[in-house]
């Protein structure tokens, strides 16, 4: 079995019509997708990890005729959980049929990019994902970033992280800080972040003590 580290960006920005509701919302941003599951009777589960005002968009979550129950969990500040049970919906619906017709294994959670994709890996052979990926529906976009051999023990070294730090070094690599030559400076990045350069450098120095401190072991 292999994995493959994948980038999944729908031209709608979002993989569900609920989806799209968090999307817009202008006082709500995404961290990840923490869980999503297609049940027997075709509708959905999808759990996120969201920033932001939960109160504006539970608002907008109930006017939605997307959503057939909701709930928002565990409130730190402005960091809580959205708990969608929604009907069927594309992207969605096409992709989880996909991984269930060839057997493939969606790991959990699913990141999201600045730009809206979600990054995910996927567990199967090279034949089941190949047959996959020909048959995956219009309006979505999928990135190959990484693969290689699967083990059920495999971490991500970015998972040594505290969260905060991982967005921080995650944003500086979508900005092109680590590229040759430079293309961001702490300013960029504090920019995207809406924080100061300041706290940039600091979280990118112990990332990056941390990071390569795991690789010297």
């Amino acid at each position: 079995m292999r994995y493959f580290d994948f980038t999944i960006t729908p031209e709608n920005g979002a993989i569900h019509p609920a989806g799209k509701v968090i999307a817009d919302h202008p006082d709500v941003s995404r961290v990840s997708l923490m869980h999503v599951n297609a049940l027997g009777d075709g509708t959905g589960v999808l759990l996120y990890r969201l920033r932001g005002d939960h109160e504006a968009l539970s608002e907008s979550i109930d006017e939605s005729n997307s959503v057939l129950a909701w709930d928002v969990l565990d409130v730190q500040e402005d960091v809580f959980h959205l708990y969608l049970h929604v009907p069927p919906g594309q992207p969605a619906g096409s992709l989880m049929a996909l991984a269930q017709k060839y057997a493939l294994i969606i790991d959990t959670p699913l990141k999201y990019t600045n730009q809206g994709g979600l990054r995910t890996t996927i567990v199967g052979t090279h034949d089941m994902l190949r047959q996959a990926l020909g048959e995956t529906p219009d309006g979505v976009r999928f990135a190959v970033e990484q693969a290689g051999q699967y083990s059920p023990d495999r971490e991500d070294i970015l998972s040594i992280l505290t969260e905060r730090q991982h967005e921080v070094f995650e944003t500086a690599i979508q900005e092109g800080y680590y590229e040759i030559p430079r293309e961001a400076t702490h300013e960029d990045i504090a920019d995207a972040l809406g924080c100061a350069p300041s706290t940039v450098d600091e979280h990118l120095r112990k990332a990056e003590s941390r990071v390569l401190s795991s690789l010297m072991r």
